[in-house]
C-alpha cells in the first residue's frame, strides 16, 4: 500500500470511526501488500479482513468476489483501499457493500485516480472526481438511500499516485450521526466534494502529473538556447 493510501485511511478512521467506539470494520482487499489499513484502525474496532486469496491480513477468503459473507444490515463500517481498480465489475461490489452496511453504516473507498499499470490479477479502472456521485446514483437505482458525505483526489505523497477518496453513508437520513468531514481540516487535495455543497472545492482541470509536465516544458522553453562560440574564438581551432 503506497504512503498516500495509508494517510487517507488514517484520516478516515480519525474523522469517522474513532467517535463510534467498538464497531465492526470490514476491509475488502485486506491482503497486506506493503501495508494495511488495519495498521491505522482504532483499537476498539473489530476488524475483519476479506480478500480473494489467503495471506497476511486476511481473516476470510471470498469464494465470490461480488458476494460478502455477512448478513444484510449487519456491519458498521466497510473500507477498501487500492482494490476497486482490480474489480472487473466494481459497481456490483459497491452494491454488495450497501447491502451489508447498517443504515447508519459508512463506506470508505480509496482507489487510484492515476498511477502505474499493476495487475492483481487485473488492473481495470481509475476513478475521477465525479465517481462518488455516480456511485450514489447506482446505489439509489439499486434501492438504497445512499449519500456521498465527501470525496476528493489527494495530492501525491512521496510517490506518483493520486488517490480518489470517497466516504458514503448507506442511509442519508442518518447524516446527523456524522457531523465532521475530512476536508474540514485536510488541505492536501483537489476537486473536493462535500455533502450539501454544490461547488467543487479546490477545482483542478488538469491532473497533477500533467501540470508538472507543462510547468517543466514552460521552464525549458523559457531558457535561452545554448550559444556556441565561433571557431576563431575557441583556442586551438582555426
Amino acid at each position: 500500500m503506497h504512503e498516500s493510501a495509508l494517510l487517507n485511511g488514517r484520516l478516515f478512521f480519525q474523522t469517522y470511526v474513532v467517535p463510534l467506539g467498538a464497531v465492526s470494520v470490514v476491509d475488502i482487499g485486506s491482503l497486506n501488500v506493503n501495508g494495511s489499513l488495519r495498521e491505522v484502525c482504532p483499537s476498539p474496532a473489530k476488524y475483519i479482513g476479506v480478500d480473494f486469496a489467503e495471506g497476511s491480513g486476511v481473516d476470510m477468503v471470498l469464494s465470490d468476489p461480488y458476494s460478502l459473507p455477512f448478513e444484510a444490515a449487519s456491519i458498521d463500517v466497510v473500507v477498501s483501499s487500492s482494490c476497486f481498480e482490480h474489480s472487473e465489475m466494481f459497481w456490483l461490489s459497491f452494491a454488495e457493500v450497501m447491502r451489508v452496511l447498517r443504515p447508519t453504516g459508512v463506506f470508505f473507498l480509496s482507489a487510484p485516480s492515476n498511477g502505474e499499470f499493476h495487475r492483481y490479477p487485473v488492473d481495470c479502472w481509475r476513478f475521477y472526481p465525479d465517481a462518488g456521485r455516480a456511485l450514489v446514483g447506482w446505489a439509489r437505482r439499486c434501492g438504497f438511500n445512499a449519500a456521498l458525505l465527501e470525496s476528493y483526489v489527494s495530492r501525491q505523497h512521496q510517490s506518483f499516485w493520486n488517490d480518489f477518496v470517497a466516504v458514503f453513508l448507506k442511509d442519508e437520513n442518518e447524516i446527523g450521526r456524522y457531523p465532521q468531514r475530512i476536508l474540514d481540516a485536510y488541505r492536501g487535495f483537489e476537486n473536493g466534494v462535500v455533502h450539501g455543497r454544490d461547488e467543487i472545492l479546490n477545482p483542478m482541470r488538469l491532473p497533477q502529473d500533467i501540470r508538472r509536465q507543462l510547468e517543466l516544458a514552460t521552464q525549458l522553453k523559457g531558457r535561452a538556447p545554448p550559444t556556441h562560440p565561433a571557431p576563431d574564438q575557441v583556442p586551438g581551432l582555426r
